[in-house]
């Protein structure tokens, strides 16, 4: 009797990005969270979280979906579901976009700036799932007007990447963002976890 063999891995896309940012490509079925981290009302000063994730050959991939998680401005995660916000605090804490409806391929997230949260500088988690990948990948995103170098995650990354893992201010009309490039491969690859 022959020996039954392995199936092949399959990656994770890219029937992600409409199944599960629906509302973005156009679908008549609404998403449970998109980039919108906090609704038109919730206080603590919104910022943008803006960026683009490039492949090895550094060319922006047009099919991939990121997720970002953070704690609220006092460095609390919340603990309701995301897509319905009380009307009295509407920080979710977590939203998804996919890359593939912006021209360039970019990503824009409306949010709240987090704040520590026990002990760690401020961040926000960052989830990408792509095709091509066979697992999603995880990193942290921190912010270049904060100081870093007492987190202990970020200070256990070699000094020369710490880099990647900072998201760059800078005011655009008078709105507070925050570029956040993600890279694949190549000299300027982006530091991710296994979690």
């Amino acid at each position: 009797m022959e020996k039954l063999r392995q199936t092949p891995s399959q990656t994770v896309g890219p029937f992600f990005a409409y199944s599960l940012t629906a509302f973005q490509y156009g679908y008549d079925y609404n998403s449970i969270v998109n980039g919108s981290i906090i609704g038109d009302h919730t206080g603590g000063g919104q910022i943008y979280i803006t960026g683009t994730i490039f492949d090895g050959n550094g060319k922006a991939i047009p099919d991939a979906m990121i997720e970002l998680w953070q704690a609220d401005t006092q460095g609390n995660y919340t603990t309701k579901y995301p897509g319905s916000p009380t009307p009295e605090n509407q920080f979710r804490g977590f939203g998804r976009l996919g890359t593939g409806t912006d021209p360039d391929h970019q990503f824009c997230f409306k949010t709240v700036k987090p704040g520590p949260v026990n002990g760690q500088s401020p961040h926000i988690n960052v989830t990408l799932f792509m095709r091509g990948s066979l697992r999603r990948l995880s990193t942290r995103m921190y912010f270049s007007d904060e100081i870093n170098e007492e987190d202990a995650l970020f200070s256990n990354v070699d000094a020369t990447r710490r880099h990647t893992l900072i998201a760059r201010r800078k005011e655009n009309n008078g709105s507070i963002e925050y570029q956040f490039d993600i890279y694949l491969q190549g000299e300027n690859e982006t530091v991710f976890f296994d979690v």
